[in-house]
């Protein structure tokens, strides 16, 4: 039973580590994916300053909690 669990620890942690590394890239992707409605709605600087800060990992994490507190950081354009 201890070599079972054991196996089951480590196979855990591989797969732990495998998606850590895979959530940065996978953020990347989506906020590329989002980089069309954002320009729309803030112009084309704007927009692609708001993409970039949400694809990089640790400042897209920070402003988007942020953004959920207290609004956008980068506001819409006016029309």
């Amino acid at each position: 039973m201890a070599i079972t669990r054991q196996v089951v620890q480590y196979g855990g942690a591989r797969l732990a580590r495998r998606l850590g590394k895979a959530v940065p890239v996978l953020g990347a992707l989506v906020a590329l994916f989002t980089l069309r409605s954002a320009i729309r709605r803030k112009g084309m600087r704007r927009g692609v300053v708001d993409t970039a800060l949400d694809a990089t990992p640790v400042v897209g994490t920070a402003k988007a909690v942020y953004e959920m507190a207290r609004g956008d950081i980068i506001p819409d354009r006016r029309m």
